[in-house]
């Protein structure tokens, strides 16, 4: 991938924050961003909330009830958002990284499965589902919207939350896909190991220095109130 120039993005912790004023922030920065603008990465948790992509279709929203329904404007079908998920969204303007949308998809998927290689895990990506797996279960999902060149949108990480509002969509529009998470299969004491690794390896995947992030930039704590099934 080529070497950038040096420069770090500028990564944003939003804390836990609703999806739709996340949304309308991302696509008025991707608008105002100029050449020079530095890239971003927003770190989020979501309140609940499913998500309809551009292709997504209503048929995979099976029963919604409490929980709203968003018709955004990035790639892919329905997906779900809540506390205890790693959002990750990537503001980067792909002309000037040489980097295309395949390469951008890889870049995020071979992170996470490099965060879960560091945990022992073994993770795969599939070519034509894009997404994250763990025994043939989804542990992460992706979606992108490319405007003018840059990214924005991202990737959503099962870190610690319930599980249990997966069950009332076809995930990504597969039916009966199942999902999990990164506690099902390590255990750790400190969530930010989470957050701070996976920081790390998208910025090396994206030709960013060499992904050293001081712990006191990547102080992002998924909500300890959590609700967790089982």
């Amino acid at each position: 991938m080529p070497a950038r120039d040096g420069s770090s993005p500028v990564v944003k912790h939003l804390g836990h924050a609703a999806y739709v004023p996340v949304w309308r922030a991302m696509q008025g920065f991707t608008s105002q961003r100029g050449t020079k603008t530095a890239d971003e990465v927003w770190v989020v948790e979501h309140s609940p909330v499913f998500t309809l992509g551009l292709n997504g279709k209503r048929e995979h929203i099976l029963h919604a009830g409490d929980i709203p329904v968003v018709q955004s404007d990035r790639g892919g079908q329905v997906t779900y958002h809540g506390p205890g998920q790693l959002v990750i969204y990537l503001l980067i303007d792909l002309r000037r990284a040489q980097l295309g949308a395949r390469g951008l998809v890889s870049a995020i998927e071979n992170a996470v499965i490099a965060l879960l290689v560091d945990f022992g895990v073994v993770a795969q990506a599939r070519r034509h589902a894009p997404g994250v797996y763990v025994e043939g279960k989804k542990i992460a999902a992706l979606g992108l919207r490319i405007r003018r060149g840059c990214s924005y949108h991202g990737l959503a990480l099962n870190v610690d939350m319930d599980l249990a509002p997966f069950a009332r969509i076809n995930p990504c529009g597969y039916a009966g896909l199942q999902v999990t998470q990164v506690r099902d299969h390590v255990q750790f004491n400190d969530r930010r190991i989470v957050a701070n690794g996976l920081c790390n390896h998208l910025l090396v995947g994206l030709g960013y220095n060499d992904g050293s992030i001081e712990q006191a930039e990547i102080n992002y704590v998924l909500d300890p109130a959590a609700h967790r099934s089982g």
